[in-house]
C-alpha cells in the first residue's frame, strides 16, 4: 500500500500472505508439469494438489475427498446450487429456498433456475439481519430440492444460525449449503458442526489469491457438473487444475487453522475499537448495522446519518474502506441485506462497511477513527 494508506476493506479481499506467496512460486517456475501426466514433474504437481486438498480438508472437518477445487466463490456456488438442481428436477423436486441477504453468487444462480423451471422462495431477516429457523422451517415443502444460506453475512457480519437450519434440513431429507465465504478463517466452520452437504470457500478471503477457491461436498450429495470434460476434481470440475493458485489456498488454510481464538480476540478488539471511538463523538447519529447479534469479529458496518458515506470517504482517501459490500460498490441503491433489515435509503446513504485483518495494527484504528471523526465534523 502507499504510504498512510489504512486498509479497512478486507471482507472484499485480503492480501496474499508472504509465505502463500512463497508457496505458489515454484509451481509458477519449476514444477510447471501437467498433474495428469505419469512423470516426474506432472507426479510433483499431483502431490502438491492432494496436499493442498488435505490442508483444505483439515480446516473445516472434512475428509480430503470431499474437496473440489474450483476458480472461487461464484463457480462454487453455482455448482452446488445449479448442481443439486439439475438432478432434483428429474426427481419431480422443483422448489428452491434461501435468504434476502445472500450474495449474488446465490440469489443470481437461483433466479436463473426460477426462469428455467424452478420455483424459489426467498426467506427474510430481521432488523438485525439474521434469518428465523421458524421462518424457514415454514418456507420448506416436500418438493424443496435445495436449501443455501450463507454463514455470515458479507456487509453486516451478522452469523446466521446455519447449524439449526442444517439440522432441520437434514431431518427433513434437503440438501443444505452453505457460502462460508466470509466466516472460514475468521470463526469456526466446521462441516460436521454446521451440519451442511455442500460449503463454499474463497481464497482471496483468506490470505490466498483471487481465482482460488473449492466447494465442500459430503459423501453422497449428488452433482451435476457445470464444465463437462476429462474426469478432474471427481468428475465434478473438468480441466486441468490450476497447482499454484490451489497450492496458494492449501498453504493458506493451512495458515488459517494455526490460528487460535486469541487471534480472532485481537480482531474483535480492533472492531470494538473502532466503532467505540466513533460512537463516543457521533452519539446517536451513529446507527451499528447487527450490532445487537453475534457477528464476524472483524467487521463493523455503520449508518453515520445525515452524511454522505461517499462524501465522507472521498475527504479521507487515506482511509479505504467500503460504502457497502464491493459488489454494490458503484451503486446508489440500497443493497438487498440493509433493506431487508429495514435500512431506509436515507440511513443507508451513509453506510459503511470496515473490516479488519491479519496484518490491521491498534495505531491504524486510532488514526482511522481520527480520520474519518474529522470528515463527519466537516461534512455535518
Amino acid at each position: 500500500m502507499a504510504s498512510g494508506q489504512i486498509y479497512l476493506d478486507y471482507n472484499a479481499t485480503t492480501p496474499v500472505a508472504p509465505s502463500v506467496s512463497d508457496a505458489i512460486l515454484p509451481f509458477l517456475t519449476k514444477h510447471y508439469g501437467n498433474p495428469s501426466s505419469d512423470h516426474a514433474l506432472g507426479r510433483a504437481c499431483h502431490h502438491a494438489i492432494e496436499d493442498a486438498r488435505d490442508q483444505v480438508a483439515k480446516l473445516i472437518g472434512a475428509e480430503s475427498d470431499e474437496i473440489v477445487f474450483t476458480s472461487g466463490g461464484s463457480e462454487s456456488n453455482n455448482l452446488a446450487i445449479k448442481g443439486v438442481a439439475r438432478l432434483a428436477k428429474e426427481q419431480g423436486k422443483r422448489h428452491l429456498v434461501t435468504t434476502a441477504i445472500e450474495h449474488p453468487a446465490v440469489t443470481c444462480p437461483i433466479s436463473y433456475l426460477a426462469k428455467n423451471g424452478f420455483e424459489s422462495s426467498i426467506v427474510p431477516c430481521d432488523q438485525h439481519g439474521v434469518v428465523s429457523v421458524a421462518a424457514m422451517e415454514e418456507a420448506l415443502r416436500e418438493d424443496t430440492a435445495l436449501v443455501s444460506v450463507m454463514h455470515a453475512n458479507n456487509e453486516t457480519g451478522a452469523v446466521q444460525p446455519v447449524a439449526q437450519i442444517g439440522s432441520l434440513c437434514r431431518r427433513r431429507g434437503i440438501t443444505f449449503h452453505t457460502d462460508a465465504a466470509q466466516s472460514v478463517g475468521k470463526i469456526p466452520a466446521d462441516v460436521d458442526e454446521l451440519n451442511v452437504d455442500l460449503l463454499t470457500i474463497v481464497g482471496h478471503k483468506t490470505y490466498a489469491p483471487k481465482g482460488s477457491g473449492a466447494l465442500y461436498v459430503r459423501r453422497g450429495t449428488a452433482l451435476e457438473p457445470l464444465v463437462h470434460g476429462a474426469d478432474h476434481e471427481w468428475g465434478l470440475r473438468a480441466g486441468t487444475e490450476n497447482v499454484p493458485y490451489i497450492v496458494g489456498l492449501g498453504k493458506a488454510a493451512n495458515l488459517t487453522g494455526r490460528r487460535d481464538e486469541a487471534a480472532n480476540n485481537r480482531l474483535r478488539t480492533l472492531r470494538d475499537s473502532l466503532q467505540e471511538q466513533l460512537a463516543a463523538e457521533i452519539g446517536d447519529r451513529l446507527q451499528v448495522n447487527a450490532g445487537a447479534v453475534e457477528r464476524l469479529p472483524n467487521t463493523l458496518s455503520v449508518n453515520l446519518l445525515g452524511v454522505s458515506s461517499r462524501d465522507l470517504l472521498a475527504r479521507v482517501p487515506e482511509v479505504l474502506a467500503s460504502t457497502g459490500a464491493a459488489c454494490h460498490s458503484g451503486s446508489d441503491a440500497v443493497s438487498g441485506t440493509l433493506a431487508a433489515m429495514g435500512v431506509t435509503a436515507d440511513e443507508a446513504r451513509g453506510t459503511i462497511r470496515f473490516s479488519v485483518g491479519w496484518p490491521t495494527s491498534l495505531d491504524e484504528i486510532d488514526r482511522a477513527a481520527s480520520l474519518i471523526l474529522g470528515a463527519w465534523e466537516s461534512l455535518r
